[in-house]
């Protein structure tokens, strides 16, 4: 459905990064991608039943569709687990299953890494490392590939040093995720710093009628229902038993502590500094990819003034 809506707008290089292909309705969807002669469509693999099915729509469409295998080098790394095969091996099978579907083409691997912030350049290396690795496995099993990524947020500064070391040629793409935007989540994992977050919900105060809480005019439908809780061991990720879903604007003493669906808890850890009825204020996100997706609009501002208002693209389309 994203893809969709980016090739709809204009996008015309895509990789739809995630293995979902199975049921009629997104065969259908597919089979509408593979018939645009303005996109160049690329597909991640992880199970040759998922690439059975994109080789159906492949045949189907008289096309031989691009494929890649994403690789979960996480797991042998000490991160957390995500989406792939493991590397090596199991990788080279898969593919030798793959090279005999007629609807696809199999032309490279694809690992997207996450570790905690203090490990980043070791997950950066063994990545690399690791995928490096299983490409020349491939191409000694006589499986030429062509295309060879790694990448993530917070390992793409130490990706990009060892990438332009010259060290691994193989690697062909560098994927950064979402650390242009940024949010409280990508911080804590050393993707970007608090200060170059650039989504930020402006909210009102609707009622100061509890003497240790405001409440706002944003809730879950605003902010998602991201509690960063991969940062429960953290010692500040409680102050007085509340979590909190974001970040207060200018205002450390504030704890945005509490959600509920139109509303939002705002709870004094000053009792001296209190909110009034009506004031603004703007609270950086622990997950800027959920706000983005809820709302219709983004309003771009400089130095203080609405610059441009920006349509979000593929809004609500998660599937």
């Amino acid at each position: 459905g994203q893809a969709e809506a980016m090739a709809e707008a204009g996008i015309t290089n895509i990789l739809i990064s995630h293995p979902g292909y199975y049921g009629g309705h997104k065969q259908q969807k597919l089979r509408k991608l593979l018939g645009r002669n303005d996109l160049s469509l690329m597909l991640n693999i992880d199970m040759v039943e998922q690439a059975e099915g994109a080789s159906l729509a492949g045949e189907s469409m008289g096309k031989k569709i691009p494929v890649l295998i994403k690789v979960d080098t996480n797991k042998q790394l000490g991160g957390m687990p995500r989406l792939g095969v493991p590397p090596g091996e199991p990788t080279l099978e898969l593919a030798k299953q793959l090279v005999k579907l007629p609807g696809i083409k199999l032309v490279g691997i694809y690992a997207h890494e996450i570790g905690g912030a203090a490990d980043i350049d070791d997950m950066a290396l063994g990545t690399i490392k690791l995928i490096s690795e299983t490409a020349s496995l491939l191409r000694t099993n006589g499986i030429e590939i062509d295309h060879i990524s790694v990448g993530a947020s917070n390992t793409l500064a130490a990706t990009c040093r060892y990438v332009k070391d010259g060290k691994f040629p193989d690697i062909t793409e560098v994927h950064p995720g979402n650390c242009i935007i940024g949010d409280i989540g990508y911080m804590l994992r050393g993707a970007n710093t608090r200060e170059s977050c650039a989504i930020t919900i402006l909210t009102t105060v609707i009622s100061t009628s509890h003497p240790e809480k405001a409440a706002i005019d944003a809730g879950y439908k605003s902010f998602g229902a991201d509690y960063n809780i991969g940062a429960v061991k953290n010692p500040d990720y409680y102050w007085n038993g509340i979590p909190y879903f974001g970040s207060v604007q200018g205002r450390p003493d504030l704890r945005a502590g509490r959600l509920s669906a139109e509303t939002g808890y705002i709870y004094y850890m000053d009792p001296e500094k209190k909110l009034s009825f009506g004031d603004r204020i703007e609270i950086v996100p622990n997950n800027s990819t959920l706000v983005a997706n809820i709302h219709e609009q983004i309003y771009g501002v400089r130095n203080g003034s609405v610059e441009k208002v920006i349509t979000v693209t593929a809004r609500g389309c998660g599937n």
